[in-house]
């Protein structure tokens, strides 16, 4: 058996559903397991009407066959009109490629990009997906810093540094994801200037994670990186899983807005790759286009869907208030809080130890920290209703006063 898998095999790993069977087994057993591991709106927050009977209507209309690789023109025209109308963005229909979530997005890349021994620069705490995808086209990773004591922001000088100190390795990009999981926090425009300034000065293709873009709330203000990286190659990435509440639906999107000799061979071999795997959901794309296009509906619900993610996120962040074990810097975007365990006041060894134990003896499923690149801290996802999140924070409080030292 030892020879049956390829080494690579050994990163396809995933901490956010790392304890789904211990979870689904103690469910079995009749348990009532609080699961705030999976950022997954529609699980709580039912996909519009207007987008589900546009997925039926597709299927009515025996849209199911394979559509076009790259995306059903309709879908990508959609796209490039949301970021015009949105951002005042100018790119076409052309530079739009469809994907299976963007999942599929970070495979694509990554496998059109790294080779052996090639690098990324990503920011801790980073999406476990960045990892694992860097890692199976062969590659590793160069790592800048989001730094609590910031705010979860970034320091630029440092960014410098570290790339000064990886002088000599073949970065192919880099990558900022904002807003951030699992932190929850904004880069602000001026960050991200100087992040595309120093990716200039390096020669390095910048590619920004917006899936969260609609979901900001507390005041905060969203910068897309599309508003700023003009004239260079850049990527930008995006899908309905988040802001159109359809997660299931597996549709994200690729973006290469430029026209520059870079951009055009970008925009080109992903194409290649969308080819191989043919097309994605048919009927799920004709949905995604009413999604997009119908913007009087999806304000509707986009903004019925912040004010209840803030409401549930302010709510969850009271009840932490109360917990001296935990603290954390309060978000404002996607739906995350990633509290700071001070393990110096609990008799428990780490992050993973925590998960795991909370499980088992409050039936409240969290993802570590450290599955995300930062050791001592859980990611909650503040989704479910208030009365379950309000359940849930409260077995989150007993457990740490049952193990405090």
């Amino acid at each position: 058996m030892e020879d049956l898998f390829s080494k690579r095999s050994a990163f396809a790993i995933n901490p956010i559903r790392e304890e789904d069977t211990a979870a689904e087994e103690m469910k079995k057993r009749g348990i009532d397991v609080i699961k705030l591991n999976t950022g997954d709106p529609a699980a709580y927050m039912p996909t519009p009407d207007y987008i589900t009977d546009a997925y039926i209507n597709a299927l009515k209309q025996k849209k199911t066959s394979y559509s076009r690789a790259e995306g059903v023109p309709e879908l990508l025209e959609a796209v490039s009109k949301r970021y015009k109308r949105i951002y005042n963005a100018d790119f076409d229909a052309k530079s739009v490629i469809t994907t299976q979530g963007l999942s599929e997005a970070l495979g694509i890349i990554n496998s059109a990009l790294i080779n052996d021994s090639d690098y990324a620069f990503i920011f801790r705490p980073y999406y476990p997906a960045y990892m694992t995808n860097i890692r199976l086209a062969g590659g590793d990773a160069i790592f800048g810093r989001y730094y609590e004591d910031k705010n979860w922001g970034t320091d630029v000088d440092d960014v410098k540094r570290a790339l000064k100190e990886a002088a000599g390795k073949k970065i192919k990009y880099m990558m900022i994801t904002n807003p951030n999981n699992p932190t929850g926090t904004i880069l602000s425009a001026s960050v991200l200037k100087e992040l595309v300034d120093i990716a200039n000065e390096h020669d390095l293709l910048l590619i920004s994670d917006e899936i969260y873009d609609e979901i900001v709330f507390n005041g905060a203000k969203f910068t897309s990186l599309c508003q700023i990286a003009k004239g260079m190659p850049y990527i930008v990435m995006n899908g309905v899983s988040k802001n159109f509440d359809a997660t299931g639906f597996r549709v994200g999107f690729i973006i290469v807005p430029e026209e520059d000799y870079v951009s055009k061979a970008l925009k080109q071999k992903f194409s290649d790759y969308a080819r191989i795997r043919l097309s994605v959901n048919t009927p799920a794309e004709y949905a995604c286009v009413e999604a997009l296009n119908n913007v009087k509906q999806h304000d509707i619900e986009i903004k019925n869907m912040v004010s209840a993610i803030q409401e549930r996120i302010n709510y969850a962040s009271s009840m932490l208030d109360e917990n001296p074990c935990l603290s954390y810097v309060k978000p404002n975007g996607a739906f995350y809080i990633f509290p700071k365990i001070d393990l110096s006041r609990l008799a428990i060894k780490d992050d993973r130890e925590f998960v795991r134990s909370l499980l088992q003896e409050e039936h409240v499923q969290l993802t570590r920290g450290s599955g995300f690149g930062e050791p001592s801290h859980i990611r909650i996802v503040s989704l479910p209703p208030k009365e379950i999140l309000g359940e849930a924070v409260r077995r989150i409080n007993r457990f740490c006063k049952n193990h405090s030292k």
